[in-house]
């Protein structure tokens, strides 16, 4: 029971036309629930630009989820006030996104602070120091690609020892060198990688391809939260057989990642995560707010806003597949900020070039934060708040000292 309107495009409700018993029937929210935009997209031509595509035909199930992503990331997450860590789980750098899409995140002033594997942090070193790595198949035969040298993630092949081998003995070289022979987290290991990676980039004539080097010239902290757990790690475990002093204190990355949420909050401003993946940078980004909240006992509210995409189920019980609603409970996302809570289940391979041409499309440039430069400032606010509000002492008496 419609009618058309003059333009014969759009149709309406005739409430007159309907049965007596459904022009009866209280529904008092109606309107509310199908206040969306009507399904009715146009045909494609083949001459729609990415964001067209999106706005207009990612309109339902994990395409809309998508799409509702890339929108509050453009719309708010993107605001000047907003500090923006995002993950880096599975292996994203060795299938060229970290070229293709983290570095231009990072140039835009797009992304502030940075958790991610080891894993990836160490495969992009090899895009620095001009080691190729090569689209393949998944259907090959390990054993055969074992006795020809050759590595396989999945269907991106290496070479065992012209790249593997060789990005450790010039990692071995550089984590020897005398600014590492000290105790350190891994926002400056990482950063004082990146120094290398853009040298090596300099020297290679290359532009652009590693993410270590980009968060260096961009004061991006970069951080891990298994700092053994990588071929990183496993170098510095194999050079302090050889009295290398080098030694990784996680705890300066717990408290350095948690100053930057609370700077965010306390600045008057907000707190957002992009997860690509789940795993332990997740949940290494997410814990910042407990460890506000429940470690320090200092008052806040958890995370702003929150973007994830995932190919984890909830129901498993992982920290992979965990819904921001779940986190709510933790205190690691507000729950007055629900509805700018957004999880997309899909590959990231196919999420994040999308995500990054449609932010890159939409907004201009943000000014850089470099939150790497102002890690002692954030932390000296950090202690000084947490000190004045547990009104405790140093663990041997003694009275803090903040300046």
């Amino acid at each position: 029971m419609v009618k058309k309107t003059k333009k014969h495009t759009r149709y309406r409700e005739d409430l007159s036309e309907l049965p007596d018993w459904l022009k009866k029937k209280k529904c008092p929210h109606r309107d509310k629930y199908l206040s969306g935009k009507r399904i009715l997209p146009k045909n494609l031509t083949g001459k729609e630009s990415i964001e067209e595509l999106m706005e207009n035909t990612f309109l339902a199930y994990n395409s809309a989820r998508l799409r509702e992503g890339c929108q509050l990331y453009v719309e708010k997450m993107l605001e000047p006030d907003v500090t923006i860590g995002m993950t880096l789980s599975g292996a994203l750098t060795p299938a060229g996104l970290g070229c293709s899409c983290v570095v231009p995140l990072i140039k835009a002033g797009f992304v502030d602070w940075i958790v991610g594997t080891g894993a990836n942090l160490y495969h992009d070193l090899h895009f620095a120091f001009n080691f190729p790595v090569h689209t393949g198949s998944f259907r090959l035969d390990d054993t055969d690609l074992r006795n020809n040298d050759i590595v396989r993630i999945y269907d991106v092949l290496l070479g065992y020892s012209d790249c593997l081998m060789a990005t450790d003995d010039i990692l071995r070289n550089i984590l020897i060198q005398p600014e590492f022979q000290k105790e350190m987290g891994t926002a400056e290991l990482h950063y004082l990688l990146g120094k290398y990676a853009a040298e090596w980039e300099d020297k290679n004539g290359l532009k652009d391809v590693s993410v270590l080097a980009a968060a260096y010239r961009a004061g991006v902290p970069c951080y891990t939260s298994s700092p053994g757990d990588s071929t990183i790690g496993m170098n510095v475990a194999g050079v302090e057989l050889r009295g290398n002093k080098l030694r990784i204190n996680p705890s300066i990355d717990v408290n350095e990642t948690t100053s930057f949420v609370l700077a965010a909050k306390r600045s008057g401003g907000k707190s957002a995560v992009v997860l690509w993946g789940g795993g332990s940078p997740k949940n290494f980004m997410l814990q910042t707010e407990p460890q506000i909240q429940e470690v320090l006992r200092i008052k806040e509210f958890g995370q702003d806003y929150f973007f994830q995409v995932t190919d984890a189920r909830p129901d498993t019980g992982g920290l992979s597949g965990a819904t921001p609603s779940e986190a709510v409970s933790w205190g690691k996302v507000d729950p007055d900020r629900l509805p700018d809570a957004v999880v997309c289940y899909t590959d990231t391979t196919i999420a994040m070039p999308i995500f990054t041409h449609y932010a890159l499309a939409k907004h201009k440039p943000r000014k850089l934060r470099r939150l790497f430069d102002q890690r002692p400032a954030l932390m000296k606010a950090l202690k000084k708040e947490y000190f004045t509000h547990n009104k405790v002492k140093m663990i041997d008496g003694s009275d803090p000292v903040l300046d």
